[in-house]
């Protein structure tokens, strides 16, 4: 679950009903800087794109400063065309007004069901409650408010040092389903009291992102509406040396690495999140079996099963384009070895400490090739009813 939330200096919350949603449930977020920071942001990489997203793409790209992220649930405002893009204009627009700021510093995102046009008018409605909403103390509001079928708010937090000098990482996330690298579908929001320039915000996000939602995966699908922020207040440590800034991406790591395993864990009807850690001769071909393995639907089956089915994973290792010999080859569930040298290892006692294992909520699958120790990981769900059930009955 998600942890205590970290206040930082120089940001405001706020979330509210805005109705959106039906049965008055909060849809509407807020997050205001106390003046325009440096701002940064990675996007989905899916060749549909939401009218939020490239909106914030194009005022990121004008600027680099940002100073209130707005955010909508209940409605992706993708696939909408002219209608949908003015309606992220006019929605920032009034959210902007009622702050008295530029309409180009406030970056939108939107998630919830694609083809719909967003219903502006009920934001531009809500504009000045969700100001008047504002508190360095409402971020689980905020937190709330961005959720689609997430059954609960996602946040990390962590801090970083440089001799007596001190920093603060807060990150606000939901996601639940249509999660893959590329990167993991999600929106979310990361924000820091360090100084530092764009360009370093945009190159560190980038590097945390692909070595943390880059590796989770749901569903193998990826949203429309994929949308990260790295926000800056600079009211504390400036990132001017090497170790200052090893030790901020030291911490932006963990945070994000934390908000993934989050989704993971809350994966729409999963009931664990399980690492399938990958060794080989390279990073490149033990990332390409860790992908096989953890998107492999009779993979994700067996794991909701709480079934060590060594089989389905060497197979999917097998077909994962990348050469190995199967009589060196060696799986691990838990500390628990249940595959070496192309044959099973899993007598009754094994077996069933495998089939505990497997009963945590949490857990790690090994595979070693034996061609090398180059690693590389995947943090998948495992796939069940629920999954069937939230994403079936979705639009009704």
């Amino acid at each position: 679950m998600s942890e205590d939330i970290m206040k930082i200096a120089g940001f405001r919350f706020a979330g509210i009903a805005s109705g959106i949603k039906k049965n008055g449930k909060k849809d509407l977020g807020l997050i205001v800087a106390d003046a325009p920071v440096n701002a940064a942001g990675v996007f989905t990489k899916n060749l549909v794109r939401a009218a939020p997203v490239e909106l914030s793409i194009e005022r990121l790209k004008a600027s680099s400063k940002a100073q209130a992220l707005l955010v909508n649930s209940g409605n992706a405002n993708a696939c909408t065309g002219e209608p949908g893009a003015k309606a992220s204009v006019d929605s920032s627009a009034a959210v902007a007004a009622a702050l008295g700021i530029e309409a180009g510093l406030v970056l939108p995102s939107s998630t919830g069901v694609i083809g719909v046009p967003l219903p502006a008018e009920k934001i531009a409605a809500k504009a000045e409650a969700l100001v008047g909403a504002l508190s360095e103390e409402s971020a689980m509001d905020f937190a709330e408010a961005i959720m689609t079928t997430d059954r609960f708010p996602k946040t990390a937090s962590a801090r970083f040092k440089r001799q007596r000098e001190e920093g603060a990482i807060l990150g606000i996330a939901k996601g639940a389903g249509m999660i893959h690298p590329d990167m993991a579908t999600t929106l979310g929001f990361i924000l820091t009291d360090a100084a530092a320039p764009s360009s370093y915000l945009r190159a560190a996000l980038r590097r945390a992102v692909d070595k943390t939602l880059n590796r989770v995966s749901v569903d193998g699908d990826t949203s429309t509406n994929d949308s990260f922020y790295l926000l800056a207040s600079g009211k504390g440590m400036k990132l001017n040396d090497e170790l200052s800034k090893r030790r901020f991406e030291e911490a932006l790591f963990k945070v994000l690495l934390s908000l993934g395993e989050q989704m993971v864990s809350d994966g729409e009807g999963a009931e664990h999140a399980v690492t399938i850690r990958v060794f080989a001769d390279t990073e490149k071909n033990a990332k390409r079996v860790a992908h096989t393995i953890g998107t492999s639907l009779l993979v994700k089956t067996a794991l909701f099963g709480k079934d060590p089915n060594w089989g389905r994973i060497i197979a999917a290792a097998g077909r994962a384009g990348v050469r190995f010999d199967p009589s060196k080859a060696e799986i691990f569930i838990g500390e628990d070895r249940v595959f070496h040298r192309g044959l099973p290892t899993m007598d009754a006692e094994t077996e069933a400490k495998a089939a505990a294992t497997m009963k945590t909520p949490r857990y790690e699958v090994r595979v070693k090739l034996g061609t090398g120790k180059a690693e590389a990981y995947l943090i998948t769900s495992d796939l069940g009813h629920g999954y069937v059930s939230v994403n079936a009955d979705y639009r009704s």
